[in-house]
């Protein structure tokens, strides 16, 4: 197979996502739910999340092409239509969530049934090599299993990762590209032309997802891209190496494996839901520490292409130095965390634990308090009401002062003993979604790290409980609103009473 189709699909792919996001932009805003209910998203952010349909789009014409252009290879028409199905399928689900949020359960379940789908449509992991000893293991009953893991995991890392502008786009673009290398070197033509054709359609979508970002892929293009890239690599194991298969994307992935890897640690070591949502990623520690949100990509961009290029060699090299690779790996990721400052407190491993106690209590305290605010909000006859049963909450979990803004006033509460602010107030700002909560609390009262974590839940239970209140009520977050007008004051009756 010549390069020539493989042009003609990366350049088709490229056209239609240039020319579809404006029109999804113009045309289907309307179905752009802004995000209003998503307390880790960036203030005010109305972007559209649809960027996954000009994504899918283009993916659909570039299959159409490659199997007009190569009817027959060693890929059936059964595994074609399954990796096209799946897919879309795929991005359905995630469209879904885009425009109505489903709960993580009933997106999992969605996944791991697509995936099941696939399997028996012919996308098969059957067998596994083992990097360190040489050893190919058939997978034999395993086999669904790993299979199943394998597009469910590497569905939900492209979406993971997806929480800064152009991040998801990039990495997918080089693992795109990875594909259609190792495709056309194991001479499966549809493949290669597929992963080509995303090279094109990610690198259009990256024109107009790159920071500042003028739309996103969402949840729809996420899950579309990790599930495309799992099943493509899975039809390649069946005629290619399994390095080059299954391994060498591992290589590329592995930022953000390491990344959701210390969230669970992390989370788990708090006393959070595993899959909580948070803004302790590796790019919001970035630009925490004073990057823009473009330099922050482009540093992440430079330490994927490091493990791209040891992707390459772990295939040019059939396998025998992924060992020697995965170490340098390990090193790249421990310099760059040192040139960060990521890692100064995980070595403390006595100092780790205490804190994870501390924050276990604090947290099980807020999220309990949390949950009964967001009940008071469908209770609540106004943002006045709801505002006196955050004040009961705040000074439950031991703050001394907390003032709320939000579109026409500030309102502030203090602790009865709480005094004028000076130097032993710990103090947090915190602004999301057109509202701003700023907190203190005595020094004495909680440590700097359980006063940080306990603001988050805090401010997070309270956008949750208004957002509610204004949705079900329809009306908008501020301290006017009402559902019903106030009760007047009783006036004294004018009629003399008799007595006696």
């Amino acid at each position: 197979m010549t390069y020539l189709p493989g042009i003609f699909c990366a350049m088709l792919g490229m056209l239609i996502t240039w020319c579809v996001i404006p029109v999804i932009q113009r045309r289907l805003g309307f179905l752009n739910r802004g995000d209003l209910a998503q307390f880790h998203h960036a203030p005010g952010d109305r972007v559209s999340r649809l960027g996954g349909l000009a994504l899918a789009l283009a993916f659909v014409a570039v299959a159409l092409a490659a199997s007009f252009l190569f009817p027959e290879d060693s890929v059936s028409t059964r595994m074609r239509w399954t990796v096209v199905g799946g897919s879309l399928l795929m991005f359905l689900l995630g469209l879904c969530d885009d425009l109505r949020p489903l709960g993580a359960k009933r997106k999992l379940l969605g996944q791991i049934l697509i995936a099941s789908a696939a399997y028996y449509g012919g996308v098969q992991i059957q067998h596994f090599k083992d990097p360190f000893h040489n050893v190919v293991y058939q997978l034999g009953v395993w086999s669904p299993v790993v299979t199943v893991f394998w597009m469910v995991a590497l569905t939900n890392l492209i979406n993971l990762i997806d929480g800064i502008d152009g991040l998801a786009g990039g990495i997918a673009l080089m693992l795109m590209g990875l594909l259609a290398y190792f495709s056309l070197g194991a001479a499966m033509p549809f493949t290669a032309l597929c992963a080509a054709g995303m090279v094109g359609a990610l690198l259009g979508f990256l024109r107009f997802n790159f920071p500042p970002a003028q739309i996103y892929m969402g949840d729809g293009g996420a899950y579309f891209i990790g599930f495309l890239i799992a099943s493509l690599a899975a039809v390649n194991s069946h005629k290619g190496t399994i390095v080059t298969a299954l391994i060498a994307p591992l290589f590329v992935l592995a930022l953000p494996i390491v990344d959701v890897s210390v969230a669970l640690i992390r989370r788990g070591l708090r006393g959070l839901p595993l899959f909580r949502a948070d803004r302790k990623h590796i790019h919001h520690r970035l630009v925490e520490a004073g990057l823009s949100r473009r330099r922050a990509v482009l540093t992440l961009y430079f330490i994927s292409l490091i493990f791209l290029m040891l992707a390459l060699c772990a295939a040019w090299l059939g396998g025998r130095a992924v060992p020697l690779l995965l170490g340098v790996g390990a090193l790249v990721l421990l310099a760059a965390a040192r040139a960060f400052r990521f890692s100064r407190k995980w070595f403390s491993i006595r100092q780790v634990l205490c804190d994870s106690l501390e924050q276990r209590k604090a947290t099980r305290y807020a999220l309990t308090l949390g949950h009964w605010l967001e009940m008071e909000a469908d209770r609540s006859d106004s943002m006045e009401e709801l505002w006196c049963d955050f004040q009961f909450m705040a000074g439950k979990l031991g703050f001394a002062e907390v003032k709320l803004t939000l579109a026409d006033e500030q309102q502030e509460w203090r602790e009865e003993s709480g005094g004028e602010l000076n130097s032993e107030l710990r103090l947090q700002c915190m602004h999301f979604q057109g509202m701003k909560l700023e907190f203190a609390a005595k020094s004495e009262t909680m440590t700097q790290l359980v006063f940080e974590h306990v603001c988050e839940l805090c401010a997070e239970a309270w956008h949750k409980a208004a957002t509610r209140w204004g949705a079900k009520h329809r009306l908008p977050v501020c301290f006017a609103s009402r559902i019903r007008p106030a009760k007047a004051a009783p006036q004294p009756s004018a009629q003399p009473v008799a007595v006696g």
